[in-house]
């Protein structure tokens, strides 16, 4: 199985970074709930899989992963998967479709739904509701950037899809981000290692965090190429193991990728100074989305050949 990514893949993502880097900025984290959303609607982004006969681009998920992972190195507010990657079969066949971006959209899922308030439509279960029929209750959440609501619904229509081919998309999605995520922190820990001294020397040089550091590096290098195959292999029969070996192995690759940075960092790095507090609530708030690191290998385990024989 080939996991390189084409020319045209690499330059969606090109362009998705170019926009992040100019319109979300780590200050507008700060100050904006979702800067970068129309200059990212502009590009295609949030219509890229959804049909070309409806007016989207017609791509599959594997064309969306890199994008997917700089969304996640900028930490992009919003419900950036639910709108982009679930909604297009939530909705299937609806005209609202070719408004995604400009048109946000909230899927709840386990109870709760990420960013609600900011949504003009919200999916849960088997029902579609308008922003004005619902009513919102905020729920705790470790992400300042990506806030949860309890919705109960006070009008609603039948939902055109299902979850049935969202989900999986939704967790691979979201596993893309978590590389992404990991990525920065990565990057971010080794200029701060370089940067920072210590006993006459930068504290990149003591081989404790050298070890640290390539540990996470390898984490992620392990968990990218699932997370291409479970975009890869949505339709074959492996779907269910390499959905879940893909969010497993790069929800760890993330969760390690901020302990790392916290401990390179030291007591600094959850400060409200630094920027780096929204990376590694984004780490732990995706980390836990669409299932968990446990759940998922209980998942891989379960589907692997004689796996019946073992308790």
């Amino acid at each position: 199985m080939n996991f390189a990514f084409t020319d045209d893949q690499l330059a969606l993502a090109a362009t998705v970074r170019d926009v992040l880097r100019a319109h979300c900025p780590p200050q507008a984290l700060r100050t904006e709930r979702v800067p970068g959303w129309a200059e990212l609607a502009a590009t295609g982004f949030f219509t890229a899989l959804v049909p070309d006969a409806a007016g989207g681009l017609g791509l599959e998920l594997i064309d969306l992963v890199p994008a997917l992972e700089e969304t996640g190195r900028a930490c992009l507010p919003g419900p950036v998967v639910e709108t982009a990657v679930a909604v297009p079969y939530l909705l299937k066949g609806l005209p609202e479709l070719t408004k995604l971006g400009a048109l946000t959209v909230s899927a709840a899922h386990d109870g709760l739904a990420p960013d609600a308030d900011l949504a003009d439509l919200v999916v849960m279960g088997p029902r579609v509701t308008t922003r004005d029929r619902v009513r919102l209750a905020p729920a705790p959440g470790a992400d300042p950037c990506r806030r949860m609501f309890e919705v109960s619904l006070t009008g609603s229509d039948e939902l055109p899809g299902s979850w049935a081919a969202a989900l999986p998309r939704a967790t691979v999605a979201t596993a893309a981000q978590l590389i992404g995520v990991a990525r920065h922190l990565l990057d971010t820990s080794v200029g701060y290692a370089r940067a920072r001294t210590q006993f006459g020397g930068p504290i990149g040089g003591f081989q404790a965090v050298k070890h640290m550091l390539a540990d996470v590096a390898i984490a992620i290098e392990f968990a990218a190429p699932l997370v291409s195959r479970a975009a890869l292999t949505l339709e074959r029969p492996s779907a269910v193991r390499d959905v879940s070996a893909a969010k497993a192995a790069a929800s760890e690759a993330a969760a390690l990728a901020a302990r790392t940075a916290l401990q390179v960092h030291g007591a600094i790095g959850y400060t409200y100074e630094l920027d780096l507090r929204f990376w590694l609530a984004r780490a732990w708030s995706l980390s836990a989305a669409y299932g968990g690191a446990a759940e998922h290998r209980a998942i891989v385990r379960a589907e692997l050949p004689g796996a019946a024989r073992f308790p």
